[in-house]
């Protein structure tokens, strides 16, 4: 078997950081710390992961690439795409595992199939037309179940492998317009300024609508399927959505985001759901941070194009001062160092994230620490042990009443 048995014994904490006290905050729950942060808990240490922290930067990753060449056979088989969940896991202590996947997995499902190359890209055969739509999407049943079994056998793996560390699982999935420009463009949109989206929005909206109307409904059920199968906590990648105006962003993503947690919610309020969008035109600085906290999600990552000091200035002014923040290092520096920089910045940013310029609660609340994007392949996997201890090491005061 690729998973073999995990070691019972956790990462400790090293003496990198700034230890400011030994008393830390009291937990609430027993659940997972990161599961405790997401919720607004107090908990005694700040939680941390990596956005595509499972993949191309591990050597451990690519060595598995030689026996299993395609990342949909990497990532739809059950026992690898476990085995390459849990590899951070194992290296850094991270307080989270994310299913080794693709936001496009639940795509063939729903009657588009989808290639990626070698190089990363995406093929998707696309549709541009309300006949390729009827013909290709429309009518085609979607039984995640039935159809994409391996994504329950993955969780179920990771599941059993966790139970008893404290660590959570995460299940993860895109978001009606995101998912759309894929649909609509047959790659990456980023390419071209995404053509094909732009022109139906002007063209035909009335198909735009439907096929969002129906990724909404596919998607909140393939995210349920993933709660069903193990997962504790959800993030909602809408990663192309800064491409839009504001006045587009309100009519064409805003709607679906609402739906897709409105829903979520309702079904499962328990579980935990991050929203994070990449620095695009239109969103970098934060510019859809209150936008994006409507939503009614409990976490929102943020990018390195805002500090977290601003970002949680403004939700607290917005009235949004239960949110969790997820973020934001820098991939480039972690990517680059040199090791002191490292250091010095997750530090910074650890500080930054625990000034609050509103009292509404315990500084060791509301915060999880990601990067501010997906980790960049080629960071050094010592830069990425680093951050991660340095984050484990930080204590902060406790503030509680």
């Amino acid at each position: 078997a690729i998973v073999s048995t995990m070691k019972t014994s956790r990462i400790l904490p090293c003496l990198i950081g700034l230890l400011t006290t030994t008393t830390f905050c009291k937990s609430v729950s027993n659940d997972p710390l990161l599961i405790r942060a997401a919720r607004g808990e107090p908990v005694e240490r700040t939680p941390v992961w990596m956005m595509r922290q499972a993949g191309r930067h591990m050597h451990a990753y690519r060595a598995l690439c030689k026996r299993f060449p395609t990342f949909r056979e990497r990532s739809e088989t059950p026992s690898v795409a476990a085995e390459v969940s849990l590899q951070p896991y194992r290296a850094y202590g991270v307080d989270g595992v994310i299913l080794f996947s693709d936001i496009l997995t639940p795509l063939p499902a729903m009657g588009l199939d989808f290639h990626v190359t070698e190089a990363g890209g995406v093929q998707i055969e696309p549709i541009q037309t309300r006949e390729c739509f009827e013909k290709r999407m429309k009518h085609q049943s979607f039984n995640p179940a039935t159809d994409l079994p391996f994504v329950a056998e993955t969780l179920k793996i990771l599941s059993g492998e966790l139970r008893g560390t404290g660590v959570a699982l995460l299940g993860f999935i895109g978001m009606p317009f995101t998912l759309a420009t894929y649909v609509l463009e047959g790659r990456t949109g980023t390419i071209d300024g995404f053509a094909c989206t732009r022109q139906m929005i002007e063209s035909d909206p009335c198909l735009l609508r439907e096929i969002l109307d129906l990724l909404t409904e596919r998607i909140i059920e393939y995210a349920e399927y993933q709660i069903k199968s193990g997962a504790q906590i959800i993030q909602l990648f809408d990663s192309w959505s800064g491409w839009l105006e504001p006045n587009l962003y309100d009519e064409w993503v805003a709607p679906y985001q609402k739906r897709v947690v409105s829903k979520l919610k309702q079904k499962r309020p328990h579980v935990p759901l991050i929203l994070y969008a990449a620095p695009m035109e239109h969103s970098s600085g934060g510019a859809y941070l209150e936008r994006m906290a409507r939503t009614g999600v409990d976490v929102i990552g943020i990018d390195h194009t805002i500090s977290l000091d601003k970002a949680r200035q403004r939700l607290d002014e917005a009235g949004f001062g239960h949110v969790t923040l997820q973020g934001n290092m820098n991939p480039t520096t972690l990517r680059d160092g040199p090791e002191g920089h490292i250091v010095e910045q997750t530090r910074c940013l650890m500080n930054s994230a625990m000034q609050d310029p509103i009292d509404v609660g315990p500084s060791c609340r509301r915060y999880i620490m990601n990067l501010g994007h997906g980790i960049d392949k080629d960071t050094p996997e010592s830069h990425a042990a680093l951050f991660v201890k340095t984050v484990r090491a930080f204590r902060m005061r406790d503030n509680s009443p």
